[in-house]
């Protein structure tokens, strides 16, 4: 055994600092890669999710002051105000560019999806299909340009004043 150097505690010592995974440094890295959303900065997602709040809250409070004897439809004035309040506040948290707006807006179009996919399933004709085609595929591109907006919020209230 000449030559051959031992180190008992090398192996150990390694092991006990936890290394991270690949997962988290590519994690890390586009967190990292990730600019803040500018004080004049309007991506066309966010712009998008405001208006479609804006006008799901109009298109709420039209319908329930439209229709006569709403209880028989299976709703209710005050539920369509309360909906209608939630949409606006939704808009007016995504317009102050605030994390739990866009995360709030995510959900419903996330249940909107689900739901319209359900929907589909019992579609009776072709037009009510192409319909819940159409309500999924434009909730799941939302949905899916809101993420980096989300990172980009994200990024600006994570990092120090000093560097915004």
């Amino acid at each position: 055994m000449r030559g051959v150097a031992i180190t008992i505690g090398a192996p150990y010592e390694r092991a006990m600092v936890p290394q991270p995974s690949r997962g988290e440094l590519r994690n890390t890295e586009a967190r990292d890669a990730l600019e803040p959303l500018g004080e004049d900065e309007w991506p066309k997602a966010l712009v998008a999710a405001i208006t479609v709040a804006l006008l799901l809250a109009v298109v709420v409070l039209v319908g329930a002051a439209s229709v006569h004897n709403l209880n028989r439809h299976g709703g209710s004035l005050p539920g369509a105000i309360f909906l209608a309040a939630v949409l606006v506040g939704l808009a007016s948290g995504m317009y102050r560019r605030r994390y739990w707006a866009v995360l709030a807006f995510e959900a419903l179009l996330a249940f909107q999806v689900i739901v319209t996919s359900l929907a589909l399933v019992v579609a009776a004709t072709l037009t009510a299909a192409a319909g819940c085609v159409v309500s999924i595929g434009l909730g799941g591109w939302l949905f899916w340009k809101l993420v980096r907006v989300m990172g980009r919020i994200q990024a600006g209230e994570r990092r120090p004043e000093t560097l915004r």
